[in-house]
């Protein structure tokens, strides 16, 4: 079966370096939102006299925030049809919580769930010390407003988004990325994405 990975959760936990090192075990498309969108997005903030780096912002979320996640899930729906296998690389809060989108994802590429495995790896640290440690680490700029609102921006974290697709609970795996990523821990995650479905 094709598979179609989701690395999910908030910033600073880790779902890109997660989701690299699974490419390293098995061929994908990798699509990471940030690098599909963040140029046009940042340009745009920009044009708008807006700061960059500000995803948190009415204008964003109005006039942006779809137009990234939209183009990622079309380039993803491409590749599913051409027969690739797929890893997306973004929180999808919204989308998580729409029972009917994943399943729009899979027709218009023309495929069911019989031929696609979809898996969901929700990726968490044990506290918010820890992400912000993981943010400050990773010096991006686009990390900027979240550390300098850092108070406004703890308070609506959600280590587990809420998933209310169509697909088994042994479809969904919680990881804890706190301290080291071993190759242990990579086994575990790359042994759950290979597994059956269901």
């Amino acid at each position: 079966m094709q598979k179609l990975v989701f690395f999910v959760g908030v910033a600073g936990t880790g779902k890109t370096t997660v989701a690299r090192e699974l490419a390293k075990r098995m061929q994908a498309a990798f699509l990471d939102r940030d690098t599909v969108g963040g140029r046009f997005v940042e340009k745009m903030l920009e044009m708008n006299g807006l700061d960059v780096n500000d995803r948190d912002s009415e204008f964003y979320k109005k006039h942006l925030r779809n137009l990234e996640y939209d183009t990622t899930k079309d380039i993803c729906i491409e590749n599913l049809a051409a027969g690739q296998n797929v890893f997306m690389i973004s929180p999808f809060t919204a989308e998580l919580k729409n029972k009917a989108w994943i399943e729009e994802v899979l027709a218009a590429a023309h495929l069911s769930k019989k031929e696609v495995d979809v898996k969901v790896v929700a990726v968490t640290l044990k506290d918010m010390d820890t992400q912000k440690e993981r943010i400050i680490d990773r010096q991006t700029e686009r990390d900027t407003w979240k550390l300098e609102h850092w108070d406004d921006f703890k308070h609506r974290v959600q280590f587990v988004p809420e998933i209310n697709w169509d697909i088994p609970a042994s479809s969904i795996l919680v990881f804890d990325n706190s301290g080291d990523l071993t190759e242990e821990k990579v086994d575990s995650v790359y042994r759950f994405v290979q597994g059956a479905e269901g």
